[in-house]
């Protein structure tokens, strides 16, 4: 299903480090997916408070813990520059979908990175 959301259906995921070739494009394209298929959730399951936000973020966030091997394997990792571009672009999600009052570092709770 297409996001609906205009912010969100406009937002380039991950821009900045797709800018680098530090970071593998097809683990990139994972995690874009991953916050593509986030924002469906937002959608789909329309959570009613920021507990209920937050349960979708971290579950996508354990997404990108499984994606660190990934980098690895391709010679990167999730290193500073990559978790502040992840974790702005839950913050991005989180403000698109209304919810302004989202914790950063609660969206994202669950990381290991």
């Amino acid at each position: 299903m297409p996001v609906r959301n205009e912010k969100a259906a406009a937002r380039s995921f991950l821009e900045v480090l797709y800018e680098d070739d530090y970071f593998p494009d097809h683990v990139l394209d994972k995690g874009r997916a991953i916050l593509v298929a986030l924002c469906e959730r937002v959608e789909a399951k329309r959570p009613a408070d920021l507990a209920a936000l937050y349960a979708l973020t971290q579950a996508a966030t354990e997404e990108f813990n499984a994606l660190e091997a990934e980098f690895e394997a391709a010679g990167s990792e999730i290193e500073t520059v990559a978790r502040e571009e992840i974790g702005g672009d839950f913050w991005f999600i989180a403000q698109a979908y209304g919810f302004h009052d989202a914790d950063v570092e609660k969206l994202i709770a669950t990381r290991a990175w």
